[in-house]
Parts: C-alpha cells; structure tokens; sequence
C-alpha cells in the first residue's frame, strides 16, 4: 500500500461505549487562536445590546467573537455607547470612530416566558438601514442566537452566508484508552461527545441535511462503515462486507454514500445506500484506491490512487467508466475535497517532506499551497467555501487549524486535553 499518511493515521479499532450525545466538558472545548486575518477588513462596531442585562453580554459577545473571528472585519471601540434596535443611530459620531457598519439590539422576554432577540444593522457612510431582525429565544439557546445574528450581519456586509451557525465534528484522543468524537458550534464552544471509544475513531462524515454521521468502527475485529443518527444516538450498519470497510462520504442528494471496499481483493471504490442497499463499484484498476469524495453536482467522484506509480488523485463518473487523472503537479497528492460550489478541489501535497493543504482551481488547474505547516491532514470546506478545516500537529500534539481560500486568514484550535484530529465541517442549518 502507498503511504498516504492521512489514511494510515485513522487506522485502529474501535469499541462503542456510548451512543447518545452527552454534555462535553469544559476542558474539552476548543480554543480559537487568530493568526491571520483579511487585507481589507471591514470596520464594524457592534453596540452592547440592551434589554436584560446579562443575556444581552452573551449575546453581544458572541456576535462580535464570531465578526472578529472571521478575519473579515475590524472591530470598532463601542464603550460610552448605549442604544438598541429602536434608537436613531448618531451616524456622524459613528463615522468619526470610524465604523462602516453598525449594530445594535436588545434581549426582551416575551410574553410566554421566552426571550425576544432584536437587532438592526445600519450603513454609517449612507445613514440607513441595511437590515435587522427578531428571533424568540431562551436562555439556553442565547449563544445560538448570536450566531444567528452575526451570521445575517456577515452576509450583509459581505454578499456570503455566514458560517457561525454550522458546527464541527471532530475527534479528541484523551488518553491512550480513550477516543471521543465531538459536534461542537463552529466557535469550538458547546461541545458534545457523539461517540466514546477505547480505540481510535476514524472518518467521520456528515450527511447534507446536517442530521446523521457515517464513521468507520472496528468494534467486531474488522472495519464496518455505520451511519449514526444524531437526534436519536441509534446507528444502522451501511458497508459490512468481507474485508475492510471504510472512507465514507456521502453523496449531495444524502441517498448514498462512497465507501472503499475490499471484498473483491483490493481497495476499491463502491457506491452504496445509506441504508446498506444496492452496492455499485466505480473503480477496476487493481491499484489502491481511497478517499472517495462527490462533486457537489453529484456527478462524479473524486478519489486517490497510486494507479499512476504514485498518489495522485482521480475522478470518476457515477456510473463507473474510466477515470481521469486530476493533479498533476508534484508526485504525492492526495485526500480531494471539492468546494460547495465545485470550482475548487483541497488537498494535501507533499511539499519539500512535508504535508501541506493545498487548493486547486479547476478550471485552470492553478494550484496555491496554503500553509507552512508539516503534518496537514483530512481537509474540510465550510459550507460557504470560504473557509478550509484541517488537521496539523504543533508541538508534537495534534490540533485543527482554519485557512481560508486565498490563504490570508488563519486560525488554530486547540483543547488542552489531547491531540485532536479528523475535522469535518457540518453543511448549513436545514
């Protein structure tokens, strides 16, 4: 087998101790560090939301964490401001602090009990309203909400949804005996732990509805692919067939998933339900090959192959036939990922010994290597393709790291509790 380090680093058992989600810990939250951001950014002040004291500060921090965050906007100095959603902005005093964009709201309780969550995004430079909302709430939900709101306030500001909402799964090692798999919010807090095991977890997927997880257990000495439910824990057995079972990746439609299956001698790739059902090969070449991922249309899938003397990466119909060869520059590509939008491809290239996120434009075929790290592994886009998640290592501990597209805005999440590994990137809110 070629050595795809990626692939080979998933590989070990797994024994499924639990099922049904459990309230992470504290010290297992991810910690985001920024450590690049846009050229241009956008100055936007976010006023201390007012109504009910302390629901507004979560409300309000979180907004502006998850604006500063992305990279895209230069947070402007609000202190000595005091308004809501319902007071007529000062514009000029505002352009003089120099804010292009302004936000304010409050948090109110309604008249069931609940809270009401108000705000409105004005334009300082043209003294209007750009937008504004109202969501009903509660206070467990008060972080979600800020989410919500940074997410309306991005796409105004930037014509792109925004991504605060969506959420990531990953995989922490706590020990040497224990393996967890966690969803958490795309800021790394609220994490929940989907899976425990004694041995490591490996390929976590997420369907397009954002509902279900397919991963590889070995729990029965040998590599099963399951397809696990998040809202009821319960799972259903989708690949368990002679030999190895594994790399699941769902199709855009959620109706299959493309697994590599050895029952034939052999890595091949297959087509199969999600429900286990009507399995179909794509690939007949007797080299290895892996890490099957749909092009966002659906017609076709890409993959790694070691066909041509050394890793490279393919793509295949949906209805098998010949493949053809993508990557072309540098002898070791592997781990295709396709954009929402299909126009670009992530991958890892060895570069110089090391493992490096690069990202190619398929249209011209113009490859960027977007990082300086050694050990990138398991990319992943963000639903609204800006951003790419990926596994690295610093200071010999694993630790996820976020890059967007054109390379300029990074960020490094890390959890002091143990090495984390395989990100994947949930799709939007359904």
């Amino acid at each position: 087998m070629f050595p795809i380090v990626p692939t080979i680093r998933r590989i070990g058992l797994l024994a499924v101790a639990a099922l049904a989600l459990l309230q992470g810990s504290a010290q297992a939250q991810l910690t985001i560090e920024i450590t690049g951001a846009g050229a241009n950014r956008i100055p936007v002040a976010i006023a201390e939301f007012g109504g009910e004291a302390s629901a507004a500060r979560i409300v309000t921090s979180v907004v502006r964490a998850d604006l500063e965050r992305s990279g895209l906007f230069k947070m402007i100095d609000t202190s000595g401001a005091a308004m809501t959603e319902a007071s007529t902005p000062a514009y000029d005093e505002w352009k003089s602090r120099g804010a292009d964009a302004l936000a304010a709201g409050s948090i109110g309780e309604g008249a069931d009990g609940r809270k009401e969550a108000r705000f409105r995004l004005y334009d300082v430079n043209k003294a209007g309203v750009l937008g504004g909302s109202a969501f009903v709430t509660s206070k467990p939900m008060l972080r979600a909400t800020g989410h919500r709101i940074a997410d309306i306030i991005y796409e105004k500001l930037t014509g792109e949804p925004g991504i605060f909402s969506t959420r990531v799964a990953y995989v922490v090692r706590a020990s040497a005996s224990r393996y967890e798999l966690h969803i958490a919010d795309a800021d790394g807090q609220n994490a929940q732990v989907a899976l425990i095991s004694k041995e490591p977890i490996i390929s976590p997927s997420w369907s397009p509805d954002g509902g279900r997880l397919a991963y590889v257990s070995f729990e029965n000495k040998k590599p099963i692919v399951y397809v696990h439910s998040l809202a009821s824990g319960k799972r259903i057995v989708a690949a368990n067939f002679k030999g190895s079972n594994s790399a699941p990746a769902w199709s855009p439609d959620g109706r299959k998933l493309a697994v590599v299956l050895s029952k034939d001698g052999g890595s091949q790739i297959f087509t199969v339900n999600a429900d286990g059902s009507g399995v179909q090969r794509l690939t007949t070449a007797s080299a290895i090959n892996t890490e099957p991922n749909f092009s966002p249309d659906g017609q076709y899938v890409y993959f790694t192959s070691d066909r041509g003397g050394s890793p490279q990466i393919y793509r295949v119909g949906v209805g098998g036939g010949d493949a053809q060869r993508v990557s072309f520059e540098g002898s070791y590509n592997v781990t295709p990922r396709l954009s929402p939008d299909g126009k670009s491809m992530a991958f890892i290239s060895r570069r110089d010994g090391s493992f490096r996120l690069s990202v190619m434009d398929l249209a011209s075929k113009q490859v960027q290597v977007l990082t300086d790290s050694h050990k990138d592994e398991s990319p992943s886009f963000s639903p609204n393709g800006r951003m790419i998640l990926i596994a690295t290592e610093q200071g010999g501990r694993g630790v996820l790291s976020a890059v967007s597209i054109d390379g300029r805005i990074k960020q490094r999440l890390s959890i002091s509790a143990g090495d984390v590994r395989e990100p994947a990137w949930s799709p939007f809110n359904k």
